[in-house]
């Protein structure tokens, strides 16, 4: 149904927001299958920005996706239980970075095992089970303050101006790169993902601004039960032009993981 999100004197319903269940299949598919084979469903992660400013989306990891017999977020992971963890922390850090509002339901916060259930409680107690269900939580925490507190990942939600991939052709290795803008053009935070459980060492992103790119946020931190595979903190940017952009960084992408930088 079109202009779900759009004003009523334009012809719209006249709701604030849309769920993207385009988004939730495309990209829950993607993730779901071993990263062998990522490569040949490469157009399930870029798919949805052809449409995104179409309506005022929420991007929705609900309810209806861990009940009758569909499985947890995290059974939905390909992969050992180390690569299921870092899957989901992925696919998590992906949906941050994402525009759109986020809608994550109760359980997937600390990567429950069991679908969800009315006759019963969370099972909390995996908190206790070891460090991937603490790192997930861990992770949601930073993510979600991380959500708030840049706004480039919030402000223009809802505006192609802010959002431009860098680069979202790489489907060989399975990795997509792109920007998120504030309203203020200049302040910016560079997000690039790593579906392969391959480290990508000296690869190089291009970003639009000189300076020095603070690591943000590390979905492989070992805070949040990943491998602890990053760059030190950030890197500097080179007045070498790439993708499109007027400098590039020589970054280590993580295996199974989700970078953002902010130049600073």
């Amino acid at each position: 149904w079109p202009m779900v999100s759009r004003p009523t004197y334009v012809g719209g319903l006249g709701f604030g927001f849309k769920w993207n269940m385009g988004w939730m299949n495309d990209v829950l598919d993607f993730m779901s299958h071993d990263p062998v084979h990522r490569k040949y469903r490469h157009d399930r992660l870029t798919f949805g920005l052809l449409y995104a400013w179409t309506e005022n989306f929420v991007l929705p990891l609900s309810h209806d996706e861990v009940v009758h017999g569909k499985g947890s977020l995290l059974e939905k992971m390909p992969g050992d239980e180390w690569q299921r963890f870092a899957n989901l922390r992925a696919l998590y850090g992906f949906m941050y970075g994402h525009p759109g509002k986020k809608l994550l339901f109760m359980g997937g916060e600390f990567g429950q095992r069991r679908e969800w259930s009315h006759d019963r409680s969370l099972d909390w107690h995996l908190l206790e089970a070891g460090p991937y269900h603490r790192g997930v939580q861990s992770l949601v925490r930073d993510l979600n303050r991380l959500h708030r507190t840049e706004p480039a990942l919030h402000e223009l939600d809802f505006d192609r101006a802010g959002f431009a991939w860098i680069d979202c052709a790489d489907w060989e290795q399975s990795v997509v790169s792109f920007v998120r803008r504030a309203r203020d053009a200049d302040d910016c935070v560079v997000v690039a993902c790593n579906f392969t459980p391959v480290p990508r060492r000296a690869y190089r992103v291009g970003v639009p601004r000189p300076g020095f790119y603070r690591e943000l946020v590390n979905t492989d931190a070992a805070v949040y039960g990943g491998g602890d595979v990053g760059n030190e903190g950030g890197v500097g940017a080179e007045a070498t032009p790439w993708q499109g952009q007027p400098h590039s960084i020589l970054v280590t992408l993580p295996p199974l993981a989700v970078l953002f930088l902010k130049p600073e």
